[in-house]
Parts: C-alpha cells; sequence; structure tokens
C-alpha cells in the first residue's frame, strides 16, 4: 500500500539517504513512488502498517507518515481517489473517536475555508465522538502550495494528500542530546541533530562495531552508542578524550546519557600512525576476517585555524634527538608528540584507504568534507575501487559548503581490479610544504573563495 511519508523541511539533501538507509536497519522493503527536494511530502510503497512505523521510529527528519487514502491536484481528484480506493476501509473506523487536521505547507486557509473542506468529507460517515486531544484515529489533509503563495494571492495548492496518521519520527531527540547540555564540548563538536541523521546514514545499531578516528569529545560516537552500537574512537591529541580528567571528559558524556555501555574505547593515535590492523586489500576474502568495523564516521579537520598535522618530525635530520626523547616520554600524561604537515587530498585518501582495509563488506563509511561553491575550486568527491559512494548530501554555507559522504565497502569479487592498479600507480606524494600548497581548501577559505 501506499503511504505518505512528511518530512521536516531541513536539510533537504539528508532526507532520503536516511529513511533509505533506516530501510536497510529496520529491514524494510521501501519503494520511492515521488518525491521532490523542493517538497516535504514523499510516497512510498511499503508492506505494511507495522513497517511504516517501525521505518521512522528513529528518523530525524521525518515529521510523521500516514496511510495514503487518496491525493491529487485538485480536491475533487482526491475525493475520488478515496471514494474509489478505501470504501472498505471506512468500517474500521466508524465508531472510534477521531479528529481531522489540516497541514499547510507553505500556504495558509482561513477558520470557514478550513471547516468546509472538512466537511467535505461527511460521505465518509464516521459516527464516533470528535476528540481533539489524543483521539483513537487522526485524519489529515495535507496541502503542498506554491513558494511565497499567500503574499501573491495563489488561491489554490498545487496537489493534495489526505490519509490517516500513522505514527511520528524522533524530531525531539537532537533536544536530548543538545551540546548546550551537554557536560564535555569543543568549539568543533557536531551539533546533536546533524550527529544523530550521520549515524542513521551510517547504519548504527544494536550489534554494529563504529569507529570515529578524529573523536574529539565524542559527539558521533554518542549519536551511535544512541542507537545501540558499540563505538572506538581517536585523535591525534588526547587530551580532547581525556579532557579534565573529572566531570569534563569524553567517558562523562556518555555517562550523561546513560549509554556508558556503548564506549567501547578510545586512545591517542592519528590515521597514519594507528595501532589498528589493517588487512592488505585482497582479490577473494570473505568479506569479514581481518576487517572488524561496520561504521565508520567522522567529521576530519579542515586544516583552516591552523594547518593539518600528523605524528612526525617534519625534518628529522634537523631534529634528531625529537624521536629518542619522544620514546622516552610518551608514557608522561602531558607530552605532546611531534607533528609534521599533512595534505589534505592525502588525509581524504587515506581515509578511504583506511576505510577500505578495515570495514566489513558492506559495511558503511561516512564523512564531512568541504568544498567551494564555485565550481572552479569546487573539490571533487574523492573515490576508491574498494568502495561504492551511496549518497551524497550538501549543508550550504555562503561560499563554501560541506558535505556527508557516504560509501558502502564492495566485496573483494566485486572490485575492479584494473581501477586498483591504475590507481597504485597515479597515488605519488602529494607536493608541498606550506599550510596553503598541503590544503586548497584553506588557500580558497582565506582568499574568500575569489577565482
Amino acid at each position: 500500500m501506499d503511504y505518505l511519508i512528511r518530512f521536516s523541511q531541513s536539510h533537504e539533501t539528508f532526507r532520503r539517504p536516511e529513511i533509505e538507509a533506516l530501510a536497510l536497519i529496520e529491514g524494510v522493503d521501501l519503494e520511492i513512488v515521488s518525491y521532490s527536494l523542493d517538497s516535504p511530502f514523499c510516497i512510498a510503497k511499503l508492506p505494511s502498517e507495522d513497517a511504516a512505523r517501525r521505518l521512522i521510529q528513529r528518523s530525524i527528519l521525518v515529521q510523521s507518515i500516514h496511510e495514503l487514502w487518496g491525493h491529487g491536484k485538485t480536491l475533487d481528484e482526491v475525493h475520488a481517489a478515496v471514494r474509489r480506493d478505501t470504501p472498505h476501509l471506512w468500517e474500521r473506523y466508524m465508531t472510534c473517536s477521531f479528529k481531522f487536521t489540516l497541514d499547510s505547507y507553505q500556504g495558509s486557509r482561513s477558520a470557514g475555508d478550513k471547516l468546509r473542506i472538512i466537511n467535505s468529507f461527511s460521505y465518509l460517515g464516521f459516527e464516533g465522538p470528535i476528540v481533539m486531544r489524543r483521539p483513537d484515529e487522526e485524519f489529515i489533509l495535507c496541502e503542498d502550495w506554491e513558494f511565497n503563495s499567500t503574499p501573491l494571492g495563489i488561491p489554490d495548492p498545487k496537489c493534495y494528500f489526505f490519509g490517516r496518521f500513522l505514527a511520528s519520527g524522533a524530531r525531539d531527540l537532537p533536544k536530548k542530546l543538545d551540546l548546550k547540555k551537554r557536560r564535555y564540548i569543543s568549539t568543533t563538536s557536531m551539533d546533536a541533530e546533524l550527529t544523530l541523521i550521520t549515524a542513521n546514514i551510517a547504519l548504527a545499531a544494536p550489534g554494529k562495531l563504529m569507529y570515529d578516528p578524529f573523536v574529539g569529545t565524542g559527539s558521533f560516537p554518542i549519536a551511535c552508542a544512541h542507537f545501540g552500537a558499540l563505538t572506538f574512537g581517536s585523535d591525534i591529541d588526547g587530551r580532547s578524550i581525556r579532557g579534565d580528567e573529572k566531570k569534563r571528559t569524553l567517558k562523562a558524556n556518555f555517562e550523561q546519557y546513560g549509554i556508558l555501555a556503548g564506549l567501547g574505547g578510545m586512545f591517542t593515535a592519528d590515521l597514519t600512525n594507528s595501532p589498528i590492523r589493517r588487512r592488505p586489500l585482497q582479490q577473494n576474502g570473505d568479506g569479514v576476517s581481518g576487517r572488524i568495523f561496520d561504521g565508520i564516521i567522522c567529521d576530519p579537520p579542515y586544516g583552516v585555524r591552523e594547518g593539518l598535522r600528523v605524528l612526525g618530525v617534519r625534518d628529522p635530520e634537523k631534529s634528531p634527538w625529537v624521536i629518542p626523547k619522544g620514546k622516552e616520554m610518551y608514557k608522561d600524561p602531558d607530552f605532546i608528540p611531534p607533528r609534521k604537515p599533512y595534505s589534505f587530498l592525502a588525509m581524504l585518501d587515506d581515509i578511504l584507504q583506511f576505510a577500505a582495509q578495515t570495514l566489513v563488506d558492506d559495511g558503511r563509511l561516512s564523512f564531512w568534507m568541504p568544498t567551494a561553491n564555485d565550481e572552479d575550486q569546487e573539490i571533487p568527491v574523492p573515490t576508491h575501487p574498494y568502495l561504492q559512494v551511496v549518497s551524497v548530501c550538501t549543508q550550504v554555507f555562503n561560499k563554501w559548503s560541506r558535505r556527508l559522504i557516504t560509501y558502502r565497502r564492495i566485496p573483494d569479487q566485486q572490485v575492479d581490479q584494473v581501477a586498483m592498479r591504475k590507481r597504485e600507480e597515479e597515488n605519488a606524494a602529494l607536493v608541498g610544504k606550506t599550510a596553503d600548497e598541503l590544503n586548497p581548501f584553506r588557500k580558497a577559505y582565506f582568499n574568500k573563495f575569489e577565482t
């Protein structure tokens, strides 16, 4: 049967990837019949009411889902569809309490118009009491109006949808994980709504192992752990994990939300110097052996405030004492290891390579990447033969945007080995010594994205 999904009108490019990811998590057979980024209304085919409720129970971007009884460009078309397709359903709701609601998107109705429209459905013949608070059933007529329809004096919406309300999404969940109420955050902590959406798209769920290689204060692991996953993380600066080692720590954030069982472990490392064992890429792997993570989810540093760094010494010949001294002091809690400049593009490539070596088959990598809005300065979506792009969602700012790019780990047998060999041949070291030379986004940012 057809169902109407009513999205929130925010983060439009994230809505479909999130609902399709939730269909995979819940094992629901979802078919999108009609959808547009310009409208919050989506028609989908689902196997049952139970499937519809399960599909949106943890969705951040879905307001509600409805059993669709009829839709059309005019109210007469809606009535004709309801009379033709749903008479067998009317008897079920003949004596229960009910109410009718109008949801006018980008439009408005006078009280008289609302009453007239509601009364036009009197042929349904419901005999139960009308109850405005917590009725047994709620019937909703959704109207999709043209933009700015009220000041333009547009008399009618461009489309109508009529259906029975089934369930609401998890729109209130970001308030529970709100950064303003969290014990420990930093200036780069991702807001709760986007971390939860990212966790959904990355398929975080009970029994999954999720990892954040740029964990900071733990925003992404917190979102994944809330959905039942076991989470791990690392950061080049261990101080961000330890905090003040009293009440303001990453662990304290998990304790605050009662999800300490979802905290697997955190450690100090960077992506290029990680203690995590990485299995060499193969052509005939079994999809599991040597690969441990179901999902990798992160917001890598953009290198704007300061140049990107990895562990190491810029010039070992000029500072030969640094490495021996580090081997003596590395257990000191106050020890800060030496770092060297790191290429932004190399970082993106290293993230993909790390994911290809550690994700199980069909595991997901979801990471945020900045780019300029100008086509001449846009950073292309990075690719890897072992990873298939699932979705690219965009959050637009002024002259730049950040994308949430999600990949699926392809089984070894399905990988194009010719493309892999070509990648290895072309993967020469990037030249450059200064922060701007190593990071094209940083250079464009401080040049105000002028071509």
